[in-house]
This record gives structure tokens, sequence and C-alpha cells, in this order.
């Protein structure tokens, strides 16, 4: 049966986030050959209308307000609350990211529905449709369905592939007036610390350091690697904790979940709680100068050595292979 499903977008530096176009094609799988309505918030946010139908949107509701320029819990579950109530959906699907992870269970309260979390995969079985999501840190997967009321759920980003872009797609605009009101929380000013130009939860390629770096100066070889790559840097909690890092850069039960297609393990012994937040790569590279580390049982190509010697003639072999590519 076709359903009206809304993708709530997510906007950050002036850019519809990629895990927002994976919901998109998350979204066409839910509505079965209906509607795929996608919602725009924010501040003068017109000019990202062409990304939501370019990825598959069959409409656009733009929601511009002065107090949804920064994200606020208060002003987006208002704002969203009323956009859920004038479209009446069948379905509605966002990011399982820091704003999706906080927004969703007050959502979903709100709307007395069910939630399914940090889905992986969605399909359809017959007119059911059923979400994929780890659990117990990844060691196992269930198999979710929403008998009835509004199917509610939240995409792990990497895991779902987006639909190839189409310029030539596009769809009907609505633009909708909201109240905002009562807020609790205003932001005032935005301080980015820079750690990086690559997120590290939509990252393809991560490169994360541990202890075994032994240093901050240790993770610079790291990031030279992350470089030629094109990749985003990590780390385990144990160099965060170090001081090696800022703990932004942490991958673990207790920092970021990722699912790059590449991953490098670089003197990390491979703790169950850093496990837990990159097993799911779909290509695990480990080095470390213990043969014995556990990191080597999720590996699927592993170098026992020392790293200080390892990365810098990995990155300079690297670069000689991608060089020889562009020039060809």
């Amino acid at each position: 049966m076709s359903k009206k499903v809304l993708v709530i977008g997510e906007v950050r530096d002036g850019e519809l986030r990629k895990v927002s176009l994976e919901a998109i094609a998350a979204g066409k799988v839910v509505a079965g050959g209906g509607e795929v309505v996608g919602v725009l918030l924010g501040e003068k946010v017109d000019v990202l209308v062409n990304s939501f139908f370019q990825y598959g949107a069959d409409r656009v509701v733009v929601i511009n307000h002065s107090a949804l320029k920064s994200y606020t819990t208060d002003a987006y579950q208002q704002a969203l609350l009323q956009v859920i109530k004038t479209e009446n959906p069948e379905g509605i699907i966002l990011g399982h990211t820091a704003i999706g992870k906080d927004l969703s269970p007050r959502l979903a309260m709100k709307l007395k529905a069910g939630l399914i979390s940090d889905a992986i995969a969605v399909e359809t079985n017959g007119d059911e449709t059923v979400f994929t999501r780890p659990i117990y840190s990844g060691k196992a997967f269930e198999k979710k369905k929403v008998k009835e009321g509004i199917i509610f759920a939240t995409i792990r980003p990497n895991n779902i592939t987006a639909l190839e872009r189409d310029d030539s797609r596009n769809g009907e605009i609505k633009q909708l007036s909201v109240e905002i009101q009562d807020l609790r929380t205003v932001i005032k000013d935005v301080v980015r610390k820079a750690v990086g130009t690559v997120d590290l939860s939509e990252a393809k390629i991560i490169i994360s350091g541990g202890r075994g770096v032994k240093s901050e100066e240790g993770f610079k070889p790291l990031q030279e690697l992350a470089d030629v790559l094109g990749g985003a840097v990590g780390a385990s909690r144990g160099a965060c904790d170090a001081g090696y890092c800022d703990y932004s850069l942490q991958i673990g039960q207790t920092g970021k979940v990722v699912t790059p297609d590449l991953y490098f393990a670089i003197g990390i012994s491979g703790a169950i709680q850093h496990l837990a937040g990159m097993s799911n790569s779909k290509v695990i590279v480990a080095i470390n100068k213990d043969p014995e580390a556990n990191i080597f049982k999720v590996a699927d190509y592993g170098i026992v050595g020392d790293l200080f010697q390892i990365v810098p003639i990995l990155t300079e072999e690297l670069k000689n292979v991608l060089h020889v590519k562009e020039t060809v």
C-alpha cells in the first residue's frame, strides 16, 4: 500500500547533509510508490530545495523562521509537529545523528508513535516495511516492523545508498508558516572547533589512532594519510583520555558509531568498547606491533609492526599510486 512519508532534512554549513539524501532513499522504500515529502527547516534554506528533488523527493515543505537558524529542541519540535499535523503522513524518516537522536524520541512521544532507531537497512515484505538495526554493540541484528500507527525511524549514516542524482527532477514547493513560542533555549552564537574537513559520521575512509600513537604529535602521520586518501581522522577513547586528541574524534560505544567503506585502526588494541563503534565498517585494516592484539580478530587485513615506520611508507606508496591514476 502506498504511503506518504516525510523525510526531515538536516542542514550543516549551508548544505543538506548526506544522511538526509540517504533518508530520501529509505523514504522511497517505506512509501511503496507513494509520495516522499522533504522537510527543510532553517533560515533562508530555499536554496537547498533542489537537492531534495535531485535525490528523489516528490515534494518539499519549506519552513523559514529565525528561531530555526540554529538547532534547538523546542523550536524544531514545535515546527515539525505543525508540519506533521498539516501533512498527516504515514511515515517519518530522518538521520540518526546528534540532532536526530535528540529530536526523534520527543516527536515520537508527542505523536504516541513507536520509534525504530539507528536502522541500517529497510526493505518491504508484502505490505509490511521491515527495518534492520544492530543490537548488543553490533554483535547481532534484529528485524523490526511497525504494526500500527506512523512508521517512524532514524537511519544510521553511510549505510543506505542514496538514489542516483538526477538534475532534471523537480516538484511542488510549499512554504509553510509556523508559530514558535515560549522557547527555553536560544542560540546566540555557534563556535566550532576545527578538527578536520571531513565529517566522521559520513566519511567513506577513516584513519583512527589509539594509545599506540603515544602523543599528540603521533597523530600527524595519520592526518597525512587521511589527507592523501580524502578521509577523516578518528581516535579510540584511550587516545582521547590520554590527551592526544580532542574527544570529538572519539569512536566507540561512548563516542561516534561509524560505518565507512575503509577503516584503518592504527595503534588500537581493539577493546570491545571501540569495536562497538566501528566493527560494521566494510573493510578494516589494523596496524599494531602486538600480534595478539584483539583488533586483528575483526580486521580484514593486518600489519604487525611499528606504526611510525609503516604509516609513512604506506602514505608515500599511496601518493605514488594515486598520482599515477590521476595522470593516466
